[in-house]
């Protein structure tokens, strides 16, 4: 489930940001819980940011940005 949070105003207006919870990541990117977390320690993947007591979720936009610098098939070589 994606939740959204306010970062910062334009004109008065809230930019908001998508927040991905670690499901819809691993759907996002095929990777397991297990693989996203190995990840992290190696610096590999983005850290979550925390947006409640006990609730994590990494913005949607540093999963896209992880997304877009990975080899592809048609790139590889």
């Amino acid at each position: 489930m994606a939740e959204q949070h306010s970062k910062r105003s334009i004109m008065g207006r809230p930019v908001t940001e998508r927040h991905l919870r670690r499901p819809a990541v691993e759907a996002a990117t095929g990777l397991s819980r297990s693989s996203i977390y190995a990840m992290m320690d190696t610096n590999d993947f983005p850290r979550p940011v925390r947006i409640g007591k006990r609730a994590v979720a990494w913005p949607e936009s540093a999963v896209t940005a992880w997304l877009a610098s990975r080899p592809t098939a048609d790139r590889v070589g």
